[in-house]
This record gives C-alpha cells, sequence and structure tokens, in this order.
C-alpha cells in the first residue's frame, strides 16, 4: 500500500490577489532545484492519525509555527509515486523570515560515512497561483485549482 501524507496549503489575500505559501525541501538532493520541486508543507501519516491533525503537525514541524483557524477540506491527490496526499487549506499569515523546520539527517556525501544534519524545509515563499503552479511538484498544483474554485463565488467571481 502507498504511504500516505497530509498537508496545509496557507493562503492569504493581499491588495486584491491571492497569495500561497510554499516550501522548498531542504537537504543537498533539493539545494539547486527550483521548478518542480516546492511542495506544500507536508508529512506522513501516523497509523490511525487524523488527516487533519497530521496537516497541522506537519506544518508546525516544517515551518515552526501553528495555523490557526480550521481548515477547509481540499480533497486528496495523487503523487507520481503513488503517495496519496490529503490536502487542507487555511487562510492565514506567516512571516518566512520567521521559518524554523526540522532537521533531518543523513550520509553525505554518499559513501562517505559522514552523517549531516539538514533542515526539512530550507525556505519558504509567498506566490501568486501561476508561478506557484510552475514551483510545485506536478501533482499538487490539482491543490491550488481546488482552492480557487472554493473562493470564487457562484457567479465565479473571486469570494
Amino acid at each position: 500500500m502507498a504511504a500516505e501524507s497530509a498537508g496545509l496549503l496557507l493562503f492569504r489575500r493581499e491588495a486584491g490577489r491571492l497569495l500561497v505559501l510554499l516550501a522548498h525541501p531542504g537537504g543537498p538532493y533539493w539545494r539547486r532545484k527550483d521548478l518542480g520541486a516546492w511542495s506544500i508543507p507536508k508529512g506522513e501519516l501516523a497509523a490511525g492519525e487524523d488527516p487533519e491533525a497530521a496537516a497541522r503537525r506537519e506544518f508546525a514541524e516544517e515551518l515552526g509555527a501553528s495555523p490557526a483557524g480550521p481548515l477547509i477540506p481540499l480533497g486528496a491527490i495523487v503523487q507520481r509515486g503513488g503517495k496519496r496526499v490529503h490536502g487542507f487549506a487555511a487562510e492565514g499569515a506567516f512571516d518566512v523570515a520567521e521559518l524554523r523546520s526540522n532537521a533531518f539527517e543523513m550520509e553525505w556525501p554518499p559513501r562517505s560515512g559522514r552523517i549531516q544534519s539538514f533542515p526539512e524545509v530550507d525556505r519558504a515563499e509567498w506566490f501568486e497561483p501561476a508561478e506557484a503552479r510552475e514551483k510545485l511538484l506536478p501533482a499538487q498544483t490539482e491543490l491550488i485549482d481546488r482552492l480557487e474554485r472554493l473562493l470564487r463565488g457562484p457567479d465565479g467571481e473571486a469570494v
């Protein structure tokens, strides 16, 4: 069975524009990757864990802030490797200068015997939806599409 994750797409409105918060993965493999490399803050579900609780936990672990208020379910998407990601959205603020990510360890360089620590997220940025779609892992762009549909009123105008 493929792994399941949950993540949170934080958004805000600024001067009539929609902005979404994306996270860039840390570590040496992602250092020079940009387009198609970013993600919503997300992580794997623990056994029996509620997806909404996991999305909140992962956001806090990866960015160092706890999202307040209710989450809006965006449904699930399936990434290229088969991982199912339960997406949620929340309107809120986050100062990217305050990013405090948890860390992971890995052998680097490969076969060196040296274990190094890297942040799980090395930076976060606010993007307009069009640019966010270019930055995101391809399967996750559907989460922005769903958010935009939810934020439109019945007449198609922004709410």
